[in-house]
């Protein structure tokens, strides 16, 4: 069971990148995310987000455990989750994406409030939470952006 838990919390070990592992986790995300662009459906959307929440808790706590800290830099699960939060329920196209991919990296690194609160809870929890925050905050820059800058960004 923990070699499952800790194959997820990695994403299929993308969080081994001897180069910025959160980076790597993102990038995951965005291919995770062309499964939703390419259904169009706002119901696997959300599902996708709910499964990927409960999962990455279940797989981040024992995989804590395992490695033996707190948030271990492997553990990349939450940038999936970040990544489908940043671009949820937007028509997003190539620049979009990009753009949020952007963002939701600038929010997961400086995690204004709450998310600087959330990462604090304890286990898989805390780390999927402050990530999905950042997702939130990232989403909402995006869609700013996206009416903005209509004809750059979609």
């Amino acid at each position: 069971m923990i070699r499952l838990a800790v194959f997820l919390a990695t994403v299929a070990y993308c969080g081994y990148s001897p180069v910025a592992p959160g980076t790597a986790g993102s990038v995951a995300g965005l291919a995770v995310y062309l499964l939703v662009w390419w259904t169009r459906s706002p119901v696997v959307e959300v599902g996708l987000i709910a499964v990927t929440f409960a999962a990455g808790t279940w797989a981040a706590t024992h995989a804590e455990r395992y490695f033996g800290s707190i948030d271990p830099g492997p553990v990349v699960i939450d940038e999936v989750l970040g990544m489908l939060v940043t671009l949820a329920f937007i028509p997003a196209g190539w620049a979009a994406a990009g753009v949020g991919f952007v963002l939701f990296r600038v929010f997961d690194v400086i995690k204004p409030y709450p998310a600087n609160r959330l990462e604090k809870f304890h286990g898989g929890f805390g780390i999927m939470a402050d990530d999905a925050m950042a997702g939130v905050y990232a989403n909402i820059a995006l869609r700013i952006l996206i009416w903005l800058l209509p004809r750059w960004i979609h």
